[in-house]
């Protein structure tokens, strides 16, 4: 696991978009260093990719929740 993924993991989802604005913003600028970029990349690479594994476990409860009607705790730790 890279220092991005580590230091991203207990990020909340609402957090984690807002951040991603914030990389968009950066590196849309003119005057972003190749190595400053480069590091916005790869920390917002690991949002999204946090990201989506926190909505596919979202979904999945949905899922489960409209089908049987039974529920389980969502998981969103370590996956």
């Amino acid at each position: 696991m890279n220092v991005a993924d580590r230091d991203t993991k207990d990020v909340p989802l609402e957090a984690r978009l807002r951040r991603l604005d914030e990389i968009l913003a950066r590196m849309e600028s003119d005057d972003v260093p190749l190595e400053e970029a480069l590091r916005l990349f790869e920390e917002g690479v690991a949002h999204v990719r946090e990201a989506e594994r926190v909505l596919a476990a979202a979904e999945l409860r949905v899922e489960e929740l409209l089908s049987s009607g039974r529920t389980r705790k969502l998981d969103v730790g370590e996956g």
